[in-house]
């Protein structure tokens, strides 16, 4: 699997593995997570001009399986998006998304990552913590991170438990 900046014709891919990776929530009771739309084009656009959207592909021919946006927040880079269309799943694939993540925060002098989850959902909370991620209690959290939080909300997300999870670099 290849790790590499998204380029402009890629960005509708993203949004079909978004759907994709989305489907499974359906059978965990949250429809609501499952037809969500995905980033619009010009938020996906943002990203890949600030440097902070890669994708995983088989090859360099080969069109996106995964996609990781990112942006620093306090210190830190903040996982927005990490997405596996199910095909690319159990492979490693977002893994390698995250240490892509990683070693561009290292180069950007960056302390940690940091991303918001379900922590209900196995591929999300538990899955993070195996990779080095821990929860982070809700007095630790950073201005940036309280205002993330707090547009989740407005969004309907805390409707399932949801917490804010840091891995040190």
């Amino acid at each position: 699997m290849r790790i590499r900046p998204a380029t402009p014709a890629e960005l509708p891919a993203l949004q079909d593995v978004e759907r994709a990776a989305g489907a499974p929530f359906r059978d965990l009771g949250m429809p609501e997570i499952a037809d969500d739309e995905p980033p619009a084009l010009d938020v996906l656009e943002h990203y890949r001009r600030a440097g902070r959207c890669w994708v995983a592909a088989s090859g360099p021919q080969d069109g996106p399986v995964a996609y990781l946006l990112a942006e620093p927040v306090d210190g830190a880079l903040h996982i927005e998006q990490v997405s596996v269309h199910p095909r690319a799943a159990r492979r490693g694939v977002g893994r390698a998304l995250l240490a892509h993540a990683a070693d561009r925060a290292r180069e950007e002098g960056l302390t940690s990552l940091t991303l918001t989850t379900f922590t209900d959902v196995p591929w999300n909370a538990p899955y993070y913590e195996r990779l080095g991620f821990r929860p982070l209690p809700e007095e630790d959290l950073t201005p940036g991170l309280r205002a993330i939080r707090a547009t989740e909300a407005a969004h309907g997300l805390n409707r399932w438990p949801r917490v804010c999870m840091r891995a040190p670099l």
